[in-house]
């Protein structure tokens, strides 16, 4: 497997990012030629990983969020979006579909849902370092991208 492309981005920890995150993702797996239920997919998984990001890794404080993806001659889309806040103590628990650690309107399912849409999740996290979310997913078109 070969990265036919890759980009990275640094964001602000702040909700009005989200979207533009979901934006930019999709853009760039645009040149997989996915359809429009794979970039659903996508852009939803991302958008749970950053939401993610914003609300538990810096609670009340400052932070970023570091987005990279990669798209392979194979087809695959990986995408990696990393914080460099709290941390996750129990990663096993936290990917239990409905356990939040903060409660009221939070459902709980930012893992889940990443896990449905996406091929493969993985979360690897230490406490008072950050946590990293990479998630792929084969796209079932035709590899697009010149040169």
């Amino acid at each position: 497997m070969t990265v036919k492309n890759k980009f990275t981005m640094t964001l602000d920890a702040k909700s009005a990012n989200e979207s533009f995150a979901r934006a930019c993702i999709s853009a760039f797996a645009a040149q997989l030629d996915p359809t429009l239920e794979e970039i659903s997919d996508i852009k939803t998984a991302v958008s749970e990983a950053v939401t993610n990001c914003i609300v538990h890794a810096y609670g009340e404080t400052f932070g970023k969020i570091y987005i990279s993806a990669e798209l392979t001659d194979t087809n695959i889309i990986k995408i990696k979006i990393r914080d460099k806040g709290c941390g996750i103590e129990n990663i096993e628990k936290a990917m239990e579909p409905l356990y939040t650690t903060v409660g009221g309107e939070r459902a709980g399912l930012g893992f889940a849902v990443m896990q449905s849409f996406m091929d493969n999740v993985k979360v690897s996290s230490r406490v008072g370092k950050g946590t990293t979310i990479t998630m792929s997913k084969k796209i079932s078109r035709r590899f697009n991208i010149n040169g």
